[in-house]
């Protein structure tokens, strides 16, 4: 097997124990958002919180955003970061396969 392929087996199960460990080692635990836990954060520290900015969405719908929009919209934000970093990215080896070819011939 070559190295980089090794390498890329390990950078793939690495990543597979980074999203499943953390779901069986803190059995029973809450995962909640930064939002909250900032705004419960500061009503202890402060007391008195009332938050500066009404999110755009909430004030033309009238209300809370729910659940499953708001877990939509993340999702349709990272597909969106992510075409852009698979982009950028296939752009780079495009580019360094380019400079190769350009090497071998000039070198020929």
């Amino acid at each position: 097997m070559k190295k980089d392929k090794k390498f890329a087996i390990i950078l793939i199960i690495a990543a597979i124990l980074i999203a499943i460990v953390p779901l069986f080692a803190l059995k029973g635990a809450e995962f909640g958002g930064s939002d909250d836990a900032g705004s419960q954060m500061i009503e202890e520290i402060h007391g008195e919180y009332t938050p500066w900015f009404t999110p755009v969405l909430e004030t033309l719908i009238g209300g809370e955003i729910p659940g499953e929009v708001e877990s939509l919209i993340f999702c349709v934000q990272t597909g969106i970061g992510v075409g852009i970093i698979a982009f950028i990215m296939g752009r780079f080896v495009e580019r360094r396969k380019n400079e190769k070819n350009i090497i071998t011939v000039e070198g020929k």
